[in-house]
């Protein structure tokens, strides 16, 4: 499986391209183009677009619900047409296709049999799981009495029932209350601790700004931004500092590091500020939609520096 350095990619998409047709054949839409990403073991990754921009045609090729038209979309270093790799993965999709005549209990025991998980080990998990989502005392009504939250929740268990390597969340806090937004974003911080991938799409963008650790946003079928979310946020034309032991007058005001030092402060740091994910989102779809063919390239790498031979002069 490839590598960067000491990271392993556990996803990679190389050149993958999807042309949506009509009845005739004709082409109705390009939903995405020539898309190149890695995503390493470990990290929580985000899909961010609007409606259209090609997230969850990104998602069905990983999963092998779709042919590409073009290029590879490699999971476990397998390609996404490969069902096999499929056992390695969970799935909460943005509207879960669950039985609604099931009991939260019943649909744990369907989808661990899928897995051929054997009866005392989908029983475990299954009880593991209802407890972990905060259903167990509803966990034996029928899944048409609950809630969209509710479905939301039995909805992950489900995708986290073969204790999957890589786990594939489409609008993971849609129809959660700000608690349950919170449990839930708690929830994938966990799974990251316990070494699992996670990708997150979401148009939540407070939610992808708080657990994720790189983000790609997609615009109309093509990849605008990628990078850590913490450098992208950054606001370079601009430097803060920050500092405590003193208080604010107006002498301050005027002075800079030497000032707080003449005043009895310390100075705790200078850096860059941070602007939000909402704002780098509106700006990336802004240009996109005034430039179109816009799209993102990664840099050239620096050349290496030439190292004498060992004993040289």
């Amino acid at each position: 499986m490839a590598n960067n350095g000491q990271r392993e990619v556990v996803v990679e998409t190389r050149n993958l391209s999807k042309i949506y047709r009509d009845f005739w054949g004709r082409q109705k839409k390009q939903a995405l183009r020539g898309l190149n990403l890695q995503i390493y073991r470990g990290e929580i990754f985000g899909l961010l677009g609007p409606n259209g921009s090609g997230k969850t045609t990104t998602i069905k090729l990983l999963l092998g619900l779709l042919f590409p038209n073009e290029g590879e979309a490699l999971v476990f270093g397998k390609p996404g047409l490969d069902v096999t790799k499929n056992e390695r993965i969970g799935y909460l999709p943005e509207e879960s296709y669950l039985y609604r005549f099931l009991t939260a209990e019943e649909t744990l025991d369907f989808y661990g049999r899928l897995f051929n998980m054997p009866g005392h080990v989908r029983k475990q998990r299954a009880a593991e799981l209802i407890e972990r989502v905060g259903l167990a005392r509803d966990k034996r009504r029928p899944l048409r009495e609950y809630s969209k939250g509710m479905r939301q929740r039995i909805g992950l268990a489900q995708a986290l029932i073969n204790d999957p390597e890589l786990v594939i969340l489409d609008e993971p806090t849609s129809g959660l209350d700000p608690l349950g937004s919170r449990w839930m974003k708690d929830l994938i911080v966990e799974l990251k601790q316990q070494g699992k991938t996670i990708i997150m799409s979401s148009h939540r963008l407070d939610d992808v700004q708080d657990v994720c650790d790189r983000i790609a946003i997609l615009y109309d079928g093509d990849l605008q931004e990628l990078g850590e979310v913490d450098k992208l946020l950054e606001v370079e034309e601009v430097v803060q500092m920050r500092a405590h032991g003193l208080k604010l007058t107006d002498g301050l005001r005027k002075e800079l590091t030497e000032v707080i030092q003449k005043h009895g402060g310390q100075v705790d740091d200078v850096d860059h500020p941070i602007t939000t994910l909402e704002d780098l989102f509106l700006r990336i779809v802004k240009e996109s939609q005034e430039r179109p063919g816009r799209r993102y390239l990664p840099a050239e790498p620096k050349p290496e520096k030439a190292q004498p031979p060992a004993g040289g002069a």
